[in-house]
């Protein structure tokens, strides 16, 4: 899937005033649908009802999963629209059943007291390979169906500092680093920037609280999930730059693990986006 796919896909027909069609791109062997689509496209239907505000942070919880053979119905309440602020509500539907639902919050362009903490310390982007092209090479023995799916096009380039280890995983600390940006132009429009950025904000971050317990999504009997997702956008930009994802997890406990996460231009710094996660994580009982 390229870029021009990916915008095709978070595209939404409008049933009604408030109500909103989205589909799943179609994709072999996927069994559900990727969170960071569902998160993509409730934003966007928030937007088709917000005129002249930039949406601030975002609250959603994943209730079902997601099925990707049908279409998706986003439901918007129209919940405030005040002087500064508009609050929508979005609510995901499939099969008669809630799968997801979204809390957004967008403001009007304020000026104000400005502060942020510096981006962290990281290797040069151009030193850290690129995710897909390193499982490729990994896997250019593996079955036909797997090359396969690997070989797919990818709209967002990924590059973890110091590896991906999904097939031999080994106890790490809490925490990892990622360069991330859109691989083709995304155009002018800075709403979809942000789309597509929450889009992509959900790849990795629930992986962060896995990473100290060696296992990894393919540990046979290994269960995982996303349960909620918050976003807050601190500032505009150009996802078609790279950005730094700094992803770091505090606690993990109940079958649950905790992230978070500081999204940071690296051109200049900027600390553009964080997010908070919560997720499933527990081996299934045999």
């Amino acid at each position: 899937m390229d870029i021009s796919t990916l915008v095709q896909s978070l595209n939404l027909e409008r049933l009604e005033v408030n109500l909103f069609r989205g589909t799943t791109p179609d994709e072999e062997s996927r069994q559900r649908i990727y969170g960071g689509q569902v998160i993509a496209q409730a934003l966007n239907a928030a937007y088709e009802t917000v005129e002249d505000r930039v949406c601030h942070s975002l609250h959603c919880y994943f209730i079902r999963p997601g099925d990707p053979n049908v279409p998706i119905i986003f439901e918007v309440d129209r919940s405030r629209d005040g002087g500064s602020f508009t609050t929508r509500r979005v609510i995901a539907v499939q099969h008669g059943q809630q799968i997801f639902n979204l809390a957004a919050s967008f403001q009007v362009e304020e000026e104000g007291y400005e502060h942020q903490s510096d981006m962290p310390d990281a290797p040069p982007v151009d030193s850290v390979p690129d995710d897909f092209e390193t499982a490729r090479a990994a896997l250019k023995n593996a079955p036909p169906a797997a090359r396969e799916w690997l070989e797919r096009p990818r709209p967002i380039e990924m590059r973890t500092v110091g590896g991906r280890m999904d097939h031999k995983p080994e106890p790490r600390e809490p925490r990892q680093q990622l360069y991330f940006r859109a691989r083709d132009p995304i155009g002018p429009d800075p709403h979809l920037h942000q789309v597509i950025l929450a889009y992509a904000s959900d790849m990795s971050l629930l992986g962060t609280a896995i990473r100290p317990h060696g296992v990894s999504w393919q540990t046979p009997g290994f269960q995982s999930a996303s349960l909620d997702h918050a976003m807050w956008f601190h500032r505009p930009t150009d996802f078609n730059e790279w950005h730094l994802y700094h992803q770091e997890s505090p606690s993990a406990s109940g079958g649950r693990g905790f992230n978070l996460g500081y999204i940071y231009r690296v051109s200049d710094g900027a600390l553009v986006a964080s997010c908070a996660q919560e997720g499933l994580m527990r081996m299934r009982k045999r």
